[in-house]
């Protein structure tokens, strides 16, 4: 979820300092070739139309092929590159989010992440998510012929961030933190402008709200913990608020939890959310992996009991559905980049990049490099037959290095279950021809990709 950087494209940070416009023909400094455009905002607004349109790839590809070079980024020293976020964008995830932590403070807070994201741990959460998508699939897919897709996803993965992270149940607070979250995202790509009536403001507001609630929670979490109560089902923050350091002292403080959790909310949102919708897109345009999704899932039906809950061995069954989901996120990665600034001057390929700049890594660079994947534009799932061929830090969907994604168990054990249940219970085919979607940083269907939807007789009353 650290990878959640990518969600800071408001500005989208081609920004350079002002300083750098001015003093760039005085420097003695070979610079990297091209235009720094407009003074204080860059090429910000240009890239920022290229992803509105959808064509944000090709404005990169246009600019990388005469003087981008990027994929030092996951390796370089921290004390060289290290991640640093916009001001507003900060403001809105917290200073002590993992994403803007370095050095002993990220290994810590990455640790304590871990202790609930680890395979090991989440296996007891693997009932937990599955009773969460059979409400949301009973709620809102049963009794309709047509949905559309990417608003709904959106739901159920908020349904399950708030029952795996928060453990809040439905009912009023979490009705209430939907609509805060929804204020929050709002000021994700809101001029850095903090007055009244503006959307970072709005946002802001949002997350004191938000932040109030947590803290609540925290309080309701360790009175409960010092009372010895067991919890019905551990959560994140129960989680944490257990993890202790060499002195049993705690290892978070409750503002890292706090800033942490909001963190792991937009991650686990939106691109769990962006995951699932082109899965369903994209099965519904391939036949020929629809059915061998079909046929995977289905066997797995037939060993189990009916109305069986899936387990973690179950979803260890499910390697051809994974791939797809892989090649999926190959072609239309959730997060579109992430970035890095220089803390000292960094020489590279015969230029200098100047301490102070933004570099950028986008995914879709290696993603669609025909070198490494070959026919790029195809979708393939059994290019990840052996992912082991794959060359390191090319296929970047959940980032790489120290820095990749904690939770990238969390949201395979999301997007399966989800297959899962879609795949058994349901058939669909796309209603429009042209589905078309824009970045906003994520991806987001212009009419939410709407589907007719059919529910399947159940296997053991078909056999």
């Amino acid at each position: 979820m650290e990878s959640s950087s990518s969600a800071v494209y408001y500005v989208f940070l081609l920004f350079f300092p002002l300083v750098f416009f001015l003093t760039r023909k005085k420097s003695s400094k070979k610079l990297p070739p091209g235009s720094l455009g407009i003074p204080i905002i860059g090429q910000s607004l240009c890239l920022l139309r290229a992803m509105k349109a959808n064509k944000a790839e090709e404005w990169l590809q246009n600019r990388i092929h005469k003087y981008a070079a990027n994929k030092f980024i996951y390796t370089c020293d921290e004390k060289i590159l290290n991640n640093q976020q916009p001001t507003s964008t900060r403001r809105i995830f917290g200073d002590r989010n993992i994403i803007e932590l370095s050095g002993e403070d990220h290994k810590r807070v990455r640790g304590a992440l871990l202790s609930f994201l680890k395979p090991e741990a989440l296996k007891q959460s693997v009932a937990k998510i599955d009773e969460e998508i059979k409400l949301h699939l009973e709620k809102h897919w049963h009794g309709r012929k047509e949905i559309a897709v990417m608003p709904l996803m959106k739901t159920l993965t908020f349904n399950i961030i708030c029952s795996l992270i928060f453990g809040i149940e439905r009912g009023p607070r979490r009705d209430t933190l939907v609509e805060l979250f929804a204020h929050l995202l709002e000021g994700m790509l809101a001029l850095p402008i903090d007055l009244p009536f503006t959307r970072l403001n709005r946002s802001l507001r949002a997350r004191s709200k938000i932040r109030d609630i947590i803290l609540e929670l925290i309080h309701e979490k360790r009175e409960k913990l010092e009372k010895q109560e067991t919890p019905h089902h551990q959560d994140l923050i129960t989680s944490l608020l257990n993890v202790r350091d060499d002195t049993s002292s705690p290892l978070l403080s409750d503002e890292e939890i706090v800033d942490n959790s909001i963190i792991i909310m937009i991650a686990g949102h939106d691109t769990s959310s962006a995951v699932l919708t082109f899965f369903i897109k994209l099965l519904a345009e391939n036949p020929d992996v629809y059915k061998q999704v079909i046929d995977e899932q289905e066997e797995i039906v037939r060993e189990k009991a009916f109305r069986e809950v899936l387990t973690w061995d179950d979803l260890a069954k499910m390697k051809y559905a994974w791939r797809v989901a892989l090649e999926s996120m190959r072609i239309n990665p959730p997060l579109f980049g992430n970035f890095r600034r220089v803390l000292q001057d960094i020489e590279l390929g015969g230029y200098v990049i100047p301490k102070g700049w933004q570099v950028m890594c986008a995914a879709c660079m290696t993603h669609m490099d025909e070198t490494i994947f070959p026919d790029p534009s195809k979708f393939e799932p059994s290019r990840f037959e052996n992912q082991g061929a794959t060359p390191a830090y090319s296929f970047v969907a959940f980032g790489g290095g120290p820095r990749m994604c904690p939770g990238y168990e969390f949201a395979r054990i999301e997007t399966l279950t989800m297959v899962h249940y879609l795949i058994t219970g349901f058939q669909w085919k796309l209603s429009l021809e042209e589905n078309f979607f824009s970045r906003n940083p994520m991806p987001v269907f212009n009419k939410g990709l709407p589907i007719q939807i059919e529910v399947k007789k159940p296997i053991v009353d078909a056999v």
